[in-house]
């Protein structure tokens, strides 16, 4: 996080794998709109829209009509997409009760579609709602890729949980993961995000309900067969995915190495500034340009400062999210393999009574179905998750440019203004002797 001590917190088409490039690359590439998947929406699972304490649905408070008017960008539609659902995240608060503590947040929602009760919503969710959503997408929309979260757990007396500075950044990281959500043609349309973005009550919690892999687990057994091979598309997803993940791995060891010794060489600027400044006291005849060095160390040391906690609190969190992206990602790929596995099983199976001449089992035909359908909606969402990477590694790449420019401008303005006062101060003594 900060380097300083941290403040307190007040109470969906397809492509050849080969055509996709490296994420840093500056390629543009169209995104092919996404494939029918009016039937592949459905529940896997029971339909189930309680929310985590169980009560029901509550739409009978709208949110404030000036909450989200501000927050519009009609502008940033995504290829050509009409934008029908606007949500954000903001406004934590600290919660203290006997039993524990923990950060709320706010969640607010314009819309204009009809399965919402109401045009505007704002409700305050924690952590664990939007876990309990994301774990609800991931278990009804299986063939979909879910955005990732920010991780739960922190190192306790490393990183305060409570602090500004980590409440922020997991606000930012809420935000982009409802963000991408409402963004999506599928998920946007999901049940349990609209009881999430609705449903006023959730103060009387009875926990949160724990989600069992158990029956998806059961959905895809294939009684031990074993997958053939992986397509050759799908083979190369999973091979970019390594390296990917090898590549940001490398750039996150070496940010963190680079923060921390930009920390130690703070330490030691915030020690070497107040030297000249000392100095000064005893040197009546240097007093001014010791003074000014000492201030050239003071804006240098600000400038460092800030640009430490932009690489820690906007850099580092982006690496991170496609690196728990990924994850999902991968785990989407296995589900897609275990259906295929399902089916080549059941093909197998067809094939040993061939010579009874019967016809195609219709579970046999159900089950290529749903292979298509996994691969449609998993083409289609890798082409969305490129798209949207190519933009976020380019906003980031050059927010970092501007924050090292600025950086090193500041630095050169601050010594520069010292190279005056010391041609003044030699003139005057030329013009003395």
């Amino acid at each position: 996080m900060s380097a300083g001590t941290p403040k307190s917190l007040p109470s969906s088409g397809q492509k050849s794998i080969q055509e996709i490039c490296h994420p840093l690359s500056a390629e543009e590439s169209i995104l092919t709109p996404s494939p029918d998947v009016g039937n592949t929406t459905s529940s896997i699972g029971e339909r189930d829209l309680s929310l985590p304490n169980g009560t029901p649905v509550d739409t009978s408070s709208p949110a404030s009509s000036s909450s989200l008017l501000n927050r519009l960008q009609l502008d940033d539609d995504m290829d050509g997409e009409t934008r029908d659902l606007f949500v954000t995240v903001d406004d934590p608060k600290k919660h203290v009760s006997t039993m524990e503590t923990y950060i709320t947040y706010r969640v607010s929602t314009k819309t204009t579609r009809t399965e919402f009760d109401l045009p505007e919503y704002s409700v305050r969710r924690r952590y664990q709602d939007f876990d309990w959503l994301r774990n609800k997408l991931e278990e009804s929309q299986p063939t979909h890729i879910i955005p990732p979260l920010p991780e739960k757990f922190v190192m306790k007396g490393v990183v305060d949980r409570f602090s500004e500075e980590f409440v922020e950044t997991r606000r930012k990281a809420l935000d982009k993961f409802l963000k991408r959500i409402a963004d999506h043609p599928v998920l946007s349309f999901n049940e349990h995000l609209n009881a999430f973005l609705s449903a006023k009550d959730l103060n009387k919690r009875q926990g949160l309900a724990l989600l069992t892999k158990m029956g998806e687990s059961v959905k895809y057994v294939t009684g031990g067969y074993k997958l053939r091979a992986r397509p050759l598309e799908f083979a190369a997803m999973g091979e970019y995915l390594d390296v990917f993940t090898q590549k940001l791995g490398t750039i996150d060891r070496i940010a963190q190495r680079i923060i921390k010794e930009q920390s130690e060489y703070l330490v030691e600027l915030r020690e070497y500034g107040p030297v000249y400044s000392s100095w000064a006291a005893f040197e009546k005849e240097l007093q001014e340009p010791l003074e000014g060095v000492a201030g050239c160390v003071a804006n240098c040391c600000s400038a460092l400062e800030e640009l430490t906690e932009d690489m820690s609190e906007d850099f580092l969190p982006v690496l991170r999210e496609y690196v728990l992206y990924i994850e999902s990602m991968k785990n989407v790929l296995k589900k897609r393999d275990q259906v295929q596995a399902e089916y080549e099983a059941k093909l197998e199976a067809v094939a040993f009574r061939k010579e009874e001449k019967t016809p195609v089992p219709t579970d046999v035909e159900k089950c290529q179905d749903r292979a298509e359908c996994f691969n449609a909606d998993l083409k289609a969402d890798w082409d969305r998750w490129q798209n949207n990477k190519r933009q976020d590694f380019r906003q980031l790449l050059t927010g970092m440019a501007d924050k090292n420019i600025h950086y090193y401008e500041k630095c050169l303005a601050a010594w520069e203004s010292l190279i005056p006062m010391l041609q003044d101060k030699q003139e005057a003594k030329a013009e003395t002797n």
